[in-house]
């Protein structure tokens, strides 16, 4: 009886070893669903529990997204928002691409806004007659003998980098930097490799003493904006070395039409309004449905009077957190 005993064991246990090799090679030609977890991937006896007979059944379902933590669900957010701003990106430089495969030499300035959201929050804007002359103005200059900046493609990349739907704070800055190279869209923003001008340089002097944030060693905002802070600068365009060079020229009543839209269609967003410039624009905002905080410039000239200690980010945050709206991970 022993020895059969041995015997059956030893089959029993050479079936089990023939059931897992057989698994295990199902289970490489026909791999289950994509973990969403980044953690070591189980053995595969955890992919099934015994039934009430003793034997496996199918592998359960893969993890819900209430399996994974804060962080990973944020990241994932972040993720999601810097490929929808890319998709922008991408259609906007193809349509330049293509008109000047054409021979036309510009892309009408109606046809480089094309993020949904604005679009169906500003029906019609760039078709009023102010923003005509300023379609109008803006063909001509890029014909001209003049760099303008940002490119093109990157005049609205502010609105394809916030979503209207997304948006939970603005940051509004004046007119784009006027160097080569440096203006992105984004206010106080410049590309990855090009040397923080000194009001960026501040920023991140106060960041770091309100929050701890550490300086980064580039000056791209990207990160911010597709969490929800709009970089809005209230001229969208420069010509090169000239300052200003595009004020009153259509500019500030497209933007203004962006605040106001925001001030209207939503709730509870909060405006960092920093020097005189910005906060004139406060007489387009609600103040009994969103929050205003103001400092001064954080340039060189006027830092010292007002913005170093305004502590607008840690601000920031705890407004959002009261209204149970994630916060702004500002670090770069």
């Amino acid at each position: 009886m022993t020895f059969h005993f041995h015997i059956n064991r030893q089959n029993q246990r050479q079936e089990m070893e023939a059931k897992a090799t057989s698994k295990t090679l199902i289970e490489v030609l026909q791999p289950s669903a994509k973990r969403l977890k980044p953690h070591p991937q189980p053995s595969i006896s955890s992919f099934s529990k015994p039934s009430s007979h003793g034997t496996s059944d199918s592998p359960p379902p893969p993890p819900t997204v209430s399996d994974l933590t804060p962080v990973q669900l944020k990241r994932i957010e972040i993720n999601k928002s810097l490929a929808r701003s890319k998709r922008n990106l991408r259609i906007c430089s193809e349509r330049v691409s293509k008109a000047r495969a054409d021979g036309l030499g510009y892309v009408k300035l109606e046809e480089l806004l094309v993020e949904e959201t604005w679009l169906e929050a500003l029906p019609d804007e760039l078709q009023k007659p102010y923003a005509k002359n300023l379609c109008r103005f803006i063909e001509n200059e890029v014909r001209g003998t003049a760099p303008i900046y940002p490119p093109p493609f990157l005049i609205f990349n502010a609105l394809h980098s916030t979503p209207f739907d997304r948006v939970k704070a603005v940051i509004i800055g004046q007119d784009p930097y006027h160097g080569p190279g440096q203006a992105m869209g984004l206010s106080f923003s410049v590309p990855d490799g090009v040397k923080a001008p000194s009001s960026l340089v501040n920023i991140f002097k106060e960041l770091q003493k309100d929050l701890g944030c550490s300086i980064p060693p580039h000056g791209n905002l990207e990160r911010w904006a597709v969490q929800g802070v709009l970089l809005l600068n209230t001229i969208l365009t420069v010509r090169n070395h000239q300052a200003n060079s595009h004020a009153k020229k259509g500019w500030e009543p497209f933007t203004d039409a962006v605040i106001r839209t925001i001030s209207q269609k939503k709730s509870g967003v909060v405006f960092l309004l920093w020097g005189n410039s910005a906060q004139e624009k406060m007489r387009l905002i609600d103040e009994s449905k969103h929050h205003i905080l103001k400092a001064a410039h954080p340039s060189g000239l006027s830092a010292n009077r007002g913005f170093f200690g305004c502590r607008h980010f840690s601000k920031t945050n705890q407004i959002l957190e009261r209204m149970g709206v994630t916060p702004i991970d500002w670090q770069l």
